[in-house]
């Protein structure tokens, strides 16, 4: 039994961040599985289709919101250091009232049982053994835990995550997207999305403010609204 996570959503401007986590039995895994980039979106589709049908596979997914992410007192790297801990510790079905904890600075390699879960994460800051050590020190049992960059192009595992993750975020794009349809195509939420950019700028047109789907910390929300000031102005 090994356990991997990756997340979906950290860059864009529009939507949530979702993690996701699987714990199998490598053998277990759809031998089409690979990093979600590399996949069409049928093709994920199928496969996180077919994991969450296997018994022998279990998945966890957390979702971080724009709310969330807003939120001053925090920054990405520690809410996907908790969202792949959270999406871990679904995975891994633990109760998180009765883990034993991790103890600051454990070594991930020092554990020999194998009682010992093993995972590895994708590395989301430049410092790979950091990340793992605050990841691991989320999850409340003892875990051996390493981190990479990229690590969905080299684990089966960690890849198997990823596109649970993009599936599920893709889920809630398209949800936003019915929920605004007035306003036109939210597109991918990404900031080089010209139907993400012209979503922006005719939500704040029309409504006069952003959308709560749009991560109003972001340069590209502040930009819209600036742009809309500017406009207001010159029409004034």
């Amino acid at each position: 039994m090994r356990f991997g996570a990756d997340e979906a959503g950290r860059g864009p401007v529009l939507g949530p961040m979702v993690a996701a986590a699987v714990a199998a039995d490598p053998e277990a895994l759809p031998k089409e599985v690979a990093d979600s980039k590399a996949l069409t979106a049928a093709k994920r589709e199928t496969l996180a289709a077919t994991m969450t049908g296997n018994e022998r596979i279990t998945v966890g997914i957390a979702t971080i919101s724009t709310d969330r992410i807003d939120d001053p007192a925090t920054d990405m790297n520690s809410l996907t250091v908790t969202a792949q801990a959270e999406a871990s510790t679904q995975a891994l079905d633990l109760d998180p009232e009765d883990g034993t904890g991790t103890t600051p600075g454990d070594d991930p390699t020092a554990e020999s049982s194998e009682d010992v879960p093993r995972g590895v994460v994708d590395a989301c800051n430049p410092d790979p053994e950091r990340f793992a050590r605050r990841v691991r020190e989320a999850i409340p049992v003892t875990v051996a835990l390493s981190a990479e960059h990229r690590a969905e192009e080299t684990h089966a595992i960690v890849a198997a995550a990823s596109v649970l993750a993009k599936v599920e975020r893709d889920s809630l794009m398209a949800d936003l997207g019915g929920e605004y349809g007035e306003y036109g195509p939210v597109g991918s939420g990404y900031p080089s999305d010209p139907r993400t950019r012209d979503f922006l700028r005719g939500y704040v047109r029309g409504e006069g403010g952003l959308p709560a789907c749009a991560r109003a910390s972001w340069r590209t929300s502040r930009d819209v609204l600036e742009a809309a000031e500017q406009s207001a102005l010159g029409d004034f």
